[in-house]
């Protein structure tokens, strides 16, 4: 930063605290942001659709964030010096930099061309910060009057300038939470077009507790969607194993979708995370990380890519340069092999392991995938096979399934596949089901011991599944448990009356309905 540049963001930040009376103060509970977030997606509500409210949401939340964060770090600085004014000024007391009429202050005080005001303060703010904020607001169309008037973006920034979202009034945890709610809430109010980007939390924590990342390990996620499993890692570490910290630098994510990526890296912002990677990119195209020629590895690989995807790439796959199709071609019109293929390329050759949801198809289709499976087991990668209930995922009502891969599975895993159904572990909800968290103990319970149960679960050795064609659909190999019900004489008995009644009742009716046609006399 130039000398010129510096004294301008420095007397901006100043003037900006002299005005900072107008800041709402006080600590922001997580139900008090929670219902203020969601009342900003009810302004939008009318001109633009509930998918799109995500799009102007979060880059609004953000940009009052790391300006409300600005003003605190001023006073910090003021208040370590001793009311040293050129101190407090210096860049490097502030995390993000905030250039001369870009900060939330500024934009409040425009009362026409308000769209025009926000997309400039954004762009200026990602342009003084190109390591860290780069793309971070996204796309919007901000300046689109017929859908965002004047008067409908004042309302918006009023609404949110009476909240102080700085870092001491909206600590990261509580705001990171309400991040979370909000992006449940936008699923939730989309549905089919949520499973773009969202992963119900509950299957996220299963994954992540079945690969157990540790203290210093790196995490990858090729198609991220808004961060949820790299922040559900930092979670996990965090409550199994210590300091989270180590996991600073070691997270890295790919997303295809540009506002989705955004989304993601304002997750981990807003969640404290202090350093990682999300790019913006096709993974099975151009994927984003490499060591040397080759590409990246890592400790813990997870995702829920999209489903069967159409038009993933095959032409460039036919001779990839990084050779992910080491097992064999995926067909034209399903991707989810090649993101397998890719996903077991970017495991760590020691201590990789990877979890990865599919459709239940991926389990016993044939011909190309077939071929695929089969090259796949012959590795003895595959630790564990887990069906899941229905109607757990945005934007598809069909049972999905999770592939648990490892590079060095434990001597009495070898040659052996886990195959466990847990089809029945769901809460019935009247638009999704859900993963309980008992759901998830119970699942990862299940995994962890690697044994039989009955009805559940089976240990199958390699030469079964082969002798099976190397089908791996779940009912070939685990019965559901039969339950027989020991009735008294008596019970069955009321059990037969109840039945008889009813058979008599349905006689009846039956034989009104013939009279009425002219069928019976």
């Amino acid at each position: 930063m130039g000398t010129f540049e510096f004294l301008i963001i420095g007397h901006t930040v100043l003037n900006r605290f002299r005005a900072r009376g107008n800041m709402t103060n006080g600590t922001v509970g997580l139900g008090q942001l929670e219902s203020h977030l969601w009342e900003a997606a009810n302004i939008l509500r009318g001109p633009v659709d509930a998918a799109d409210f995500k799009t102007y949401v979060f880059p609004l939340l953000f940009f009052k964030r790391i300006s409300d964060a600005h003003d605190e770090e001023y006073q910090a600085a003021l208040d370590e010096s001793g009311g040293d004014d050129e101190y407090a000024l210096f860049p490097q007391n502030y995390r993000f930099q905030i250039p001369i009429r870009c900060h939330w202050r500024d934009v409040r005080a425009v009362t026409s061309n308000v769209g025009q005001a926000l997309q400039t303060a954004m762009r200026g703010i990602e342009k003084a910060n190109p390591e860290t904020l780069y793309g971070i607001f996204g796309d919007a169309q901000w300046t689109n009057k017929e859908r965002l008037s004047d008067p409908l973006l004042r309302d918006l920034i009023e609404h949110f300038s009476r909240i102080n979202l700085g870092n001491q009034a909206a600590q990261a945890d509580v705001l990171g939470q309400s991040y979370e709610y909000l992006i449940k809430k936008f699923a939730d109010a989309t549905n089919k077009k949520a499973g773009e980007f969202y992963t119900p939390r509950s299957v996220v924590r299963l994954m992540v507790n079945i690969l157990d990342p540790r203290e210093g390990e790196s995490i990858y996620d090729p198609a991220c969607g808004t961060g949820g499993m790299l922040l559900e890692a930092i979670h996990h570490v965090k409550e199994n194993h210590g300091d989270d910290r180590t996991l600073w630098g070691k997270l890295f994510g790919q997303e295809k979708n540009l506002t989705t990526s955004a989304i993601a890296r304002m997750n981990l912002f807003l969640h404290g995370a202090a350093d990682f990677q999300i790019v913006r990119g096709d993974t099975l195209r151009n994927p984003a990380f490499f060591s040397g020629d080759n590409l990246a590895t890592f400790d813990c690989v997870i995702a829920n890519p999209p489903f069967s995807l159409e038009k993933w790439g095959e032409e460039v796959w036919a001779s990839d340069s990084y050779g992910r199709n080491f097992a064999g071609m995926p067909p034209a019109k399903s991707g989810d092999y090649a993101w397998v293929q890719h996903m077991i390329k970017s495991m760590a050759p020691k201590t990789g392991r990877m979890a990865v949801v599919l459709p239940h198809g991926a389990l016993f289709r044939m011909s190309a995938e077939g071929k695929i499976r089969t090259k796949l087991l012959g590795m003895d990668a595959l630790e564990a096979v887990i069906g899941l209930g229905p109607n757990l995922f945005y934007g598809t009502g069909l049972a999905a399934c999770i592939l648990v891969f490892r590079q060095r599975k434990p001597k009495d895993r070898r040659n052996k596949v886990l195959i466990l159904d847990a089809s029945k572990e769901f809460k019935t909800g009247r638009a999704q089901n859900e993963l309980l968290p008992e759901h998830v103990g119970r699942i990862h319970g299940w995994v962890r011991d690697f044994k039989d149960v009955e009805g559940v679960a089976r240990v199958v050795a390699l030469e079964e599944i082969a002798a099976n064609d190397h089908n791996l659909n779940i009912s070939r190999y685990v019965e559901p448990k039969t339950v027989q019900e020991s009735l008294t004489v008596d019970e069955a008995m009321q059990q037969l009356q109840i039945s008889a009644q009813a058979a008599f009742t349905a006689e009846d009716k039956l034989i009104d309905l013939l009279k009425r046609e002219g069928l019976l006399r």
